[in-house]
């Protein structure tokens, strides 16, 4: 009896013992459910406050959330991820118009020695306010005589490490500007908005991705901080403008690098970067801050010379007339900030100096228009009505043009030929300033669909710049007509790439010696799928090169990231000269390649959108000649011998399989693999 309550109690205790644990298992997962569903990804780190007590060390109150504003802990425990954040503070005298930070660390190089740069606080100590808020409190202690009436900053870039769970880190930073003693701060440092930087690096961030806000940058990058190995000064107003210069800063043409050491004795070198647009662009980076014409009223040596770096201040070589200035406040004796009256390229004004030619008043501007096409059956040579213009709408002799073409191709299902003609000597001219011209060669006698037209051309303008007359190239925007063969009506080539886009890096596309100009509609024209360079190049640099519009581009701005290098073109020279041989294995492109919409139209980089009866790409350089159309494109970027393969191997001689696994949906869509979280914040 005594056995039988034994084994009934045993397995009463075995009962409740398996519905406990039953029991945690379920409550366990809810508090997971739960867990999970107030913690999503992103970062947004806040500073609320900043105090500096009697030891002089500074209190940073702050707090930090994910994506969703849910409160993080920055250990990671209760929260998925820990977070990582740093701070810096600096200080503006209210004279000066740069910070100076007061966190600082000594480096060791072989140029300067040691010297001390501007950095992160480190060793200071975090406390647990409540869910998401902190404070932080610096090692670093204010000097005893510390400036307590002047504007201070202090500013935190923090990381949140979800590489766990998504495969992501996440980034974000922030500023908090007070003063000490109390009152409104008087002087931020403002000069160059975040969101003009992000026209072209969409977005910003610098050191690992923590620092995405120039605010912040100037914290550190101040006049105290230098490269001690190579002795150069990584002063943001410096090092800026040498880094968007890059190849044509006149010491890197006279064969000096431009480099900086970084962490961990990292050599960046800028040499061969070239900016996208006119460097005389000022207003290109100095927009969107509330000091945005601090590049007109305070001029500096140091500023100035980052650009014209073969300056020298002491001798006064290559500085005018040999001017000598030892101080930045002889500058202003010469240089206005704006253009003297009547003069709008007055070289000594900052404005005038740098003024681009076809922004000036004087620039007559070049403007096309095709009014109509007709016969435009198979066979029949067709009939074209355009105008050619000044902006202000006076008509333009087509004798005063050096160049003017008509560039006609089709289909616009996918253009598989070309050719243009040269109407000047033949159009005929009506009475409302239009001119007609009839094609000397006929359309063939098997065309189908729709075709274009499109117009190109330039001339010589004469610019008055300080007194100097100077020849320049004005040409105009391209314009495309397009007109039905066989269709009913004219149907449009496909818009895939939006000029505008290209316009937030290049201000104005302007290529072939002004004859393209703002219009992708045009390129695509001969930069089609059967086109190389073949008639540029001679027998010892063969075999050609494919310059198809998709292709092409892709592998430009891929640049020094392709795998297949170099990426060679040969451009324009009368045959059979060899043409200009123009390598783009050094372009930098200032942001993630992954956003295909940086240059796309919405969705037009998806696979599924590409018509599946486009023509394969003639590729004699490629590891396949033809290219299908799909394999084309996605090995342009691509371009390595195992994606080559791989497209091989799913590609059959009635069509490309590639939406099977990379199809919207699909476990390895372009979608997914293009993927890019903005993993600055959420």
């Amino acid at each position: 009896m005594k056995s039988r309550a034994k084994i009934k109690r045993l397995a009463f205790l075995l009962f409740v013992g398996v519905f406990a644990l039953i029991f945690l298992q379920e409550s366990k997962s809810q508090d997971y459910d739960q867990y999970h569903r107030i913690t999503q990804p992103g970062l947004q780190v806040k500073i609320l406050s900043v105090t500096i007590p009697q030891d002089r060390r500074p209190v940073v109150t702050f707090s930090v959330a994910d994506g969703a504003g849910n409160p993080l802990d920055i250990n990671g425990v209760t929260t998925m991820g820990p977070v990582d954040a740093r701070f810096v503070i600096a200080r503006i005298k209210p004279n000066e118009t740069q910070y100076t930070a007061y966190t600082v660390r000594t480096q060791t190089g072989a140029v300067l020695g040691t010297v001390e740069q501007a950095t992160t606080d480190s060793g200071g100590t975090f406390t647990f306010l409540s869910d998401g808020k902190y404070t932080y409190t610096f090692r670093t202690a204010l000097p005893e005589n510390y400036e307590a009436t002047a504007t201070h900053t202090v500013a935190v870039g923090a990381s949140r490490n979800l590489t766990a769970f998504d495969g992501k880190t996440y980034y974000d930073d922030d500023t908090f500007t007070f003063v000490p003693a109390g009152g409104e701060p008087q002087v931020v440092r403002d000069v160059v908005g975040t969101a003009s930087c992000n026209q072209c690096h969409d977005n910003l961030g610098a050191h690992g991705g923590r620092w995405n806000d120039v605010k912040t940058c100037v914290l550190c990058h101040t006049p105290q901080t230098a490269d001690p190995d190579t002795g150069n000064t990584v002063d943001f107003k410096v090092m800026i403008h040498k880094i968007h210069r890059g190849a044509e800063l006149p010491s890197v043409r006279a064969g000096n690098p431009y480099q900086i050491i970084g962490f961990r004795q990292t050599v960046h070198d800028f040499s061969t970067v070239e900016f996208p647009t006119d460097i005389r662009n000022c207003q290109k980076c100095h927009s969107g801050a509330s000091q945005q014409d601090h590049y007109l009223n305070q001029l500096s040596r140091a500023s100035c010379g980052s650009c014209h770096d073969d300056i020298n201040w002491e001798t006064g070589a290559n500085h005018g007339p040999g001017i000598v200035a030892r101080s930045d406040s002889t500058c202003t004796r010469c240089h206005t900030p704006t253009q003297a009256p009547g003069n709008e390229f007055d070289k000594l004004s900052v404005a005038g100096a740098h003024l681009i030619e076809w922004q000036s008043s004087q620039w007559p501007g070049l403007v096309y228009d095709i009014v109509n096409v007709t016969n435009t059956a198979p066979g029949q040579k067709p009939v074209v009505t355009f105008s050619v213009k000044d902006k202000n709408g006076n008509v333009i002799p087509l004798a005063q043009l050096d160049r003017l073409a008509l560039v006609i191709a089709g289909p616009t299902k996918d253009y598989s030929q070309w050719w243009s003609e040269d109407p000047r000597a033949s159009a005929t001219t009506d009475d409302k300033g239009n001119y007609t011209y009839t094609f000397n060669r006929a359309l063939p006698t098997d065309a189908v669909g729709t075709w274009a037209i499109g117009i190109e051309g330039r001339r010589v303008v004469k610019i008055n710049k300080d007194g100097e007359e100077i020849n320049y190239r004005d040409g105009g925007t391209n314009v495309v007509k397009y007109f039905a063969v066989t269709d009913s009506a004219p149907v449009a080539r496909r818009a895939v790439v939006d000029i505008a886009k290209c316009n937030a890096c290049h201000d104005r596309l302007s290529l072939h010696g002004s004859n393209r100009i703002g219009s992708v509609e045009h390129c695509v024209l001969c930069h089609n799928p059967n086109q190389t360079d073949a008639n540029r190049r001679t027998p010892d640099v063969m075999p050609a090169e494919t310059v198809d519009f998709r292709v092409m581009i892709h592998k430009i701005h891929t640049g020094e990231e392709l795998q297949n290098k170099p990426y060679v073109i040969y451009g324009f020279a009368v045959p059979p000269a060899v043409g200009t041989r123009i390598d783009f294995s050094e372009v930098r492109y200032p942001t993630d390649r992954r956003n295909c919409e940086k240059c796309h139209r919405t969705d037009t980089w998806l696979l599924d959108r590409m018509p599946r009866d486009l023509l394969p790409t003639v590729t004699p350089r490629g590891f396949m000649n033809p290219t299908k159309p799909m394999a084309a494109v996605c090995t342009s970027c691509h371009d390595g011998v195992d994606a080559a393969a791989h497209a091989q191997l799913n590609t059959t001689s009635f069509g490309e399989s590639c939406t099977v696994c990379h199809g919207e949906g699909k476990e390895f869509s372009v979608r997914k693999a293009h993927s890019r979280v903005d993993t600055r914040s959420f």
